[in-house]
């Protein structure tokens, strides 16, 4: 399955625009610029790899600040992170002497993530690379932290009061969500034309909408398109994993291994390297399990599983 990095999303759009940068930059940080102008935009376009192209990124008051959208909980936010600020800093770098006597300074770099997924998440939350270290240590040598901000409805109302753009965004983002659960997937593009009518009339995002409509639409018809197909493959992996030769006994042996990782705070990636099997299989029997502690009943859990 390829991914989506290729191109942009619409929060990524709207962060190409200083204003909005600067804007979202005074709302996090309680600060009160006024020149667009002081946003240095240095994004990667994938030039550097066509693989890696991170959100948004820029550069204010000394602050190097990656900027993450998310509508699915992902913990290797930090990991994804340290990918591109690596390139970014070597391109910072490129015409300074590292191996001189002289401290070389870098602006202080800074990760923030939006979350707006369907997932229920906490209002505002850290993730650390070290939390991904296979042998974890008290003092870290390499750490990176990510703050992440849950932007859904009723979350973080100061944050989304002080900033204009993301508020209007998110009604964008509930409004399209309200008419492709009322069309269905299957009516994607009147879903989508529905709603930006709407949003246009009601002045939400109202200028963007009107300038980039075609855009906005092409790019919310391949986000659908790509998590539909995510969730076609995880079923259809599943019914897989449990088909070939997966008896009772074995699904039940599995969800005791599971249930043991668990308990010692495995991530499902840390679950399915070591007990060697394919995460679109640990996945769902994990989001089972979870639903049952701490009891962990495992005859209960695997009714669930086997009925799932």
């Amino acid at each position: 399955m390829g991914n989506r990095e290729y191109k942009s999303d619409v929060f990524c759009m709207l962060l190409e625009d200083k204003k909005n940068a600067l804007a979202l930059y005074n709302a996090i940080n309680g600060s009160n610029h006024t020149n667009p102008e002081m946003v240095e935009i240095c994004t990667l376009e994938g030039g550097i790899s066509l693989t890696i192209r991170n959100d948004s990124a820029f550069v204010i008051d000394f602050y190097l600040n990656m900027f993450e959208h998310q509508s699915t909980v992902c913990p290797n936010m930090p990991m994804r992170n340290l990918t591109y600020v690596t390139p970014m800093l070597e391109n910072m770098l490129k015409d300074k002497n590292l191996l001189g006597s002289k401290l070389i300074k870098i602006p202080t770099p800074r990760f923030v993530v939006f979350y707006n997924g369907r997932e229920k998440q906490p209002e505002k939350y850290e993730l650390k690379l070290s939390e991904a270290y296979e042998r974890p240590t008290e003092r870290p040598e390499l750490e990176l932290v990510c703050t992440v901000y849950n932007i859904n409805k009723g979350y973080n109302k100061e944050l989304l009061g002080n900033c204009t753009f993301l508020k209007e965004y998110m009604q964008f983002i509930e409004c399209v969500q309200l008419y492709v659960d009322m069309y269905g997937k299957q009516k994607l593009t009147l879903a989508l034309k529905t709603a930006i009518d709407e949003c246009i009339e009601n002045n939400i995002l109202r200028d963007f909408l009107i300038e980039r409509r075609s855009e906005v639409e092409k790019i919310m018809r391949l986000d659908y398109t790509f998590d539909r197909q995510i969730e076609l493959e995880k079923r259809d992996s599943f019914e897989e994993g449990l088909s070939v030769g997966r008896s009772k006994w074995q699904t039940e042996l599995l969800i005791t291994q599971i249930i043991a990782k668990i308990r010692k705070c495995k991530s499902t990636e840390q679950i399915s390297d070591e007990l060697e099997t394919d995460i679109s299989v640990i996945e769902p029997i994990y989001n089972i399990i979870i639903k049952h502690s701490p009891d962990y009943n495992i005859d209960k859990i695997l009714d669930d599983v086997m009925n799932k």
